[in-house]
Parts: C-alpha cells; sequence; structure tokens
C-alpha cells in the first residue's frame, strides 16, 4: 500500500460546486483511513472559482514544491483532469510516484464544444494522456470513463459519488408539488419540462425550482404561472423541501453541444433526503439512482415516459410512498457514502502497488 498520499486540487471551499464537495468530502474520509496530505487553492469568499492569476501562482507553486520535496509522495492525486501538469513534476521528482487524476465531467467533455476553446482543451487532454500514459483515472460514472477515453486516457477505474445529505424518517406524507434542484443550464432540462411536461401533469401541481441561473433561455422558461423560483437552498431547507415534494424531478436532457452529465449528484442528495427522485436515463445518472430502488429513470426527452412516472407516484397511498422512501434512504445510507468512496478509492492506490 501507498505510503504517503498528497491530494492536489483547485477546487475548495469557500467556492462552491460539485467538484469543490469531492474534493472536501473525499479527503475528510481518506484522513479517517490514511495519512494524507492536502494542497488546495481556496475559492472566493462569495463562493466563486480562484481568479486566473491566483490558479496560475498556485499552479507554479505547486508544481516547484512537487518537483524539490525531500520525501516523494507515493500516491499524488490530482482532484481534476484540467491539473495534469502537475503529476509530470510528481514524476520527474520520483519515478517511483503514482499519478492518480479525478475526472468528473465538464474537465473531460469541454473539447465536445468544438471552437477554438473546445478544440485547444481537446489537444491538452491528449497531450497529458501522451506524457502520463501510466496514470490511472478516476472517473464518477461510466460515462465519465467513456468520454475520458475520447483524448486517449486509458487506465480508468469508476468510482461513483456519494452525498453527505439525509432526512428524518419519512413520513409519508408530500404537498402538491414538483421539486427542480441545480444550475439553470441547458442539459440540466428545467426549460424542457416547464414546457413539455409540465403542461401534460394535473393542474393543481407546481413546480418549485431551487438553484442559481446560468442560461437567458432557461431563465425565460420560469416566467410561467405554474413556477416558483426559490433561489439557492442548503441545509435543512434543501431537505426539506426534498422531503415535501411529491417528487423531484432531474429532466436532463442531451443538447447538440455533445455537454452530458457526470454523475447527477442532484439524484442522489434528493433520494438520501428522503425525496422521491425521477431521472433522465442519460449520462452518469443511470449511477447516480439505483433503478427502481432510489429513483425511477426515463428516458430523457420522453414526454409520455415523464408524465407516466410522475402519475404513478400520485397514485401512491401514504404507505406505499413511506415504504418506498425507507429502501430508498437505507440504500443511499449504505451506498452512497464518502466511507465507500474512500475506501474504493484507496482500493485503486492497492491496485496501482501490488
Amino acid at each position: 500500500m501507498a505510503k504517503t498520499i498528497r491530494y492536489v486540487t483547485r477546487k475548495w471551499p469557500p467556492a462552491m460546486g460539485g467538484m469543490e464537495t469531492y474534493s472536501l468530502k473525499l479527503t475528510d474520509a481518506l484522513r479517517e483511513m490514511k495519512p494524507l496530505a492536502v494542497m488546495a487553492l481556496p475559492g472566493r469568499p462569495d463562493g466563486r472559482p480562484p481568479t486566473m492569476p491566483k490558479l496560475l501562482a498556485f499552479g507554479f507553486r505547486t508544481s516547484i514544491r512537487l518537483l524539490i520535496d525531500a520525501a516523494p509522495s507515493s500516491v499524488v492525486h490530482l482532484g481534476d483532469m484540467a491539473l495534469w501538469p502537475l503529476g509530470l513534476f510528481a514524476r520527474l521528482r520520483s519515478r517511483q510516484t503514482q499519478v492518480v487524476l479525478s475526472a468528473h465531467g465538464t474537465d473531460v467533455a469541454y473539447h465536445r464544444r468544438g471552437g477554438l476553446k473546445g478544440h485547444a482543451y481537446g489537444y491538452y487532454l491528449r497531450l497529458g494522456a501522451r506524457l502520463l500514459i501510466q496514470a490511472k483515472v478516476i472517473a464518477n460514472s461510466e460515462a465519465t470513463r467513456v468520454v475520458s477515453m475520447e483524448t486517449g486516457w486509458r487506465r480508468i477505474d469508476v468510482v461513483p459519488l456519494a452525498t453527505h445529505l439525509s432526512g428524518p424518517p419519512p413520513d409519508g406524507g408530500s404537498e402538491p408539488f414538483i421539486l427542480f434542484a441545480g444550475r439553470l443550464v441547458e442539459r440540466k432540462g428545467c426549460a424542457w419540462f416547464i414546457r413539455n411536461v409540465l403542461p401534460a401533469l394535473p393542474e393543481h401541481l407546481r413546480l418549485k425550482v431551487a438553484g442559481t441561473g446560468w442560461d437567458e433561455s432557461e431563465w425565460r422558461a420560469l416566467d410561467n404561472s405554474r413556477v416558483d423560483f426559490l433561489g439557492n437552498l442548503d441545509g435543512e431547507a434543501l431537505v426539506e423541501a426534498y422531503r415535501r415534494a411529491c417528487c423531484v424531478v432531474v429532466p436532463n436532457i442531451e443538447p447538440r453541444s455533445g455537454e452530458y452529465e457526470g454523475f447527477g449528484l442532484v439524484a442522489t442528495e434528493a433520494a438520501a433526503a428522503g425525496g422521491v427522485v425521477v431521472a433522465s436515463r442519460t449520462g452518469g445518472l443511470v449511477q447516480a439512482v439505483e433503478e427502481g430502488v432510489t429513483g425511477m429513470l426515463v428516458a430523457a426527452g420522453d414526454v409520455p415516459q415523464w408524465q407516466g412516472a410522475i402519475d404513478r407516484i400520485l397514485s401512491w397511498t401514504v404507505e406505499e410512498r413511506r415504504a418506498f422512501l425507507s429502501r430508498s434512504m437505507e440504500f443511499c445510507q449504505a451506498y452512497y457514502s464518502w466511507d465507500r468512496v474512500a475506501r474504493e478509492t484507496l482500493g485503486v492506490y492497492e491496485r496501482e502497488f501490488s
């Protein structure tokens, strides 16, 4: 087993996002199992990522530190694929150092957007795959593994994510609203759901949207008499919204840009908190939802399937709903835990040194 582990990330609180949560929760869990050193670049106080000058300075300082480290680490784990050049400095310091990279979503799929930036990033990742041919990639889903291979990465293990959210035992009750939680970007499908599925559902049902806005077209779709925008929710407020909704929808679509959902953590969070999840069968959502146990998976963009799934949930008795949620929350507690993610991550390290 690796004697020393160093985790390097540019995604760290107070910046907010899935990659920041991953880095924080994974390293917390790893520390409970093995000695671990963390080199992290904190975000800005308002929750935004670091500025470009700070990113460049962090990259410079970290590369020098890895290169001149008096006691090189057995494993250097880079928190996302964009950091791959730091692996070269770790390997220059010691050929015995094993480089591991985490792959999430946009950090491996940006090349799919095309254009100058997309093509340049694709070449950047392909160069990394050639120069770090022995590096191991930990993908957060099978979908992310497949996309990583598009730019030449081959040594890839899949470790699905986890959630720290939890809720009280379910009482089987709900209120007449559907919840969407997440960023308002095209691939998340909120606008598609409002325009296509909501009109086909009973008129007394409202859609509540909790999240932050990015795309103008998504914002415009919120101007609907059956939609309530809640802003960004977290902590107890978010758990309560998950629990009280008749269902939580994760209606991702498959845009022409080639963007995809790396994992879909909101689906796992909602189920762990006590929500009934209906999600698109696309991208990493296939592993974020245990079909029939923590939620229902339906075809992306298929209005009749979405309507049918929600109608079935509306027909449940209180006892049926309580029984479903009890099984769902029990499964989430056992499987979608950061302890499990840490154990599987350590397993990747161990296989590299066996």
